[in-house]
């Protein structure tokens, strides 16, 4: 607020009764901003003239308040100038932290000036003058945050609009250079696509917490990391339960993909199972379809919260393509669609590295009982589960089994 001439007469009675004439605000406000200047406070990526202006405004509304509040008026609940100042600032990249120093500086070079030091008569109860000090730096504190945080929000949803458009664009296989370039997303020429599954935070099976919530939450925090990991380089597009990253390959090692993995995890406290393709640009629509494909593989089959590559699923991914060779492994284990004790028994045979112990254990039956359904498993397909020859085989035909469940269920 400006002290307006009519009121400097009052102002001298008020808080300086004994003489000194009211105080220049407009004079004491360029001296603050002129020591903030040289003090070098100022952050020098903005105009100098520009900011100058524009802080002098601000510091002369701020020791309007702090006069009002000397007086013992009751000064206004909000600074508007600042708050629109601060907005600007944030704009234009100035930290935070430097615009609450200077103001911090700013409040106490008033202070200084308005009361005078110790041993001069002012009128001003010191206690009046510290508490009036600390009201001041509260509410500028609030009012710089909140402009702050209200930009960075605005910023942050822009910047996702952004990166969901060209991330749509790169995997729909449509030219994003130009929406890229307007947004100031860099195309990288190779990416490594990974295939997210997120499973559901425990909180979100609790009935006294709201399902939806814990989810936005948990993909808030999934999506913090990346930002933070990648210096937000990384193209995701997620859900709450999982999604599809473009990681650019000269922002992470080959081999970073499997920390990447675990310390997002780690952030969401879920444990996260991926699968990644690596791929030029053109080829990420081709990669993505892959690299989806092998997720499925990997759940369908339960091979656990890890990042697996096409490397060590090929044969999985080959038997669970359409062809006279897949729907043949199927077939193989129709004699035991009777007998749903002795499918049981197979898969978590083969899930345990073919160890009968762990079979007997897992089954909580005794290890007798798995090699007699072994052998009946023998004898009902032909092919001996014991033997390394033909268990392969068998392993083969619950893969494409699998698969042609989860393809009647899609």
């Amino acid at each position: 607020m400006i002290i307006e001439s009519a009121d400097r007469h009052e102002l001298a009675s008020g808080i300086y009764p004994s003489a000194p004439p009211a105080p220049d605000v407009h004079r004491l406000a360029r001296e603050i901003v002129a020591d903030l200047t040289r003090s070098g406070t100022l952050c020098p990526a903005i105009p100098g003239d520009a900011l100058r202006g524009e802080l002098t405004a601000v510091v002369r509304v701020c020791l309007g308040w702090l006069i009002q509040r000397l007086r013992g008026e009751c000064p206004p609940q909000r600074l508007d100038r600042l708050e629109a100042a601060a907005g600007g600032w944030a704009r234009d990249d100035v930290e935070i932290g430097t615009v609450l120093h200077a103001a911090h500086r700013a409040v106490k070079g008033g202070v200084e000036r308005l009361v005078p030091s110790a041993g001069q008569k002012s009128g001003i109860d010191i206690t009046v003058a510290i508490t009036a000090s600390v009201e001041l730096l509260a509410l500028i504190t609030s009012t710089v945050s909140k402009a702050y945080v209200r930009e960075l929000k605005s910023a942050a949803g822009a910047h996702h609009t952004d990166v969901h458009t060209v991330t749509s664009a790169l995997l729909g296989g449509h030219t994003a250079t130009a929406m890229a370039r307007d947004a100031s997303i860099p195309i990288a020429d190779r990416y490594y696509v990974l295939a997210l599954a997120v499973p559901a935070h425990r909180d979100e099976n609790d009935p006294r917490l709201d399902r939806q919530v814990v989810a936005r939450r948990k993909l808030r925090r999934l999506q913090s990391a990346l930002a933070t990991l990648l210096d937000r380089q990384a193209l995701p597009l997620l859900s709450v339960d999982g999604g599809t990253i473009l990681v650019p390959a000269d922002a992470c090692a080959e081999d970073g993909i499997d920390d990447l993995v675990q310390k997002l995890s780690a952030a969401t406290y879920v444990d996260i199972t991926a699968t990644v393709v690596s791929a030029g640009t053109d080829d990420v629509p081709a990669a993505t379809r892959q690299a989806h494909e092998l997720l499925d593989i990997v759940e369908q089959l339960g091979l656990g919260a890890r990042v697996h590559r096409f490397a060590e699923l090929a044969l999985e991914y080959q038997l669970t393509r359409p062809g006279v060779g897949r729907a043949r492994l199927d077939r193989l284990l129709d004699p035991l669609d009777r007998h749903p004790e002795l499918l049981q028994t197979l898969q978590t045979y083969i899930d345990t590295d073919r160890n009968r112990t762990r079979t007997a254990r897992q089954l909580a039956v005794h290890p007798n009982t798995v090699d007699y359904r072994m052998q009946r498993i023998g004898e009902l397909t032909g092919l001996d589960p014991t033997n390394s020859r033909t268990w392969w085989y068998l392993y083969s035909s619950l893969v494409a089994r699998r698969s042609r469940g989860s393809a009647a269920i899609a």
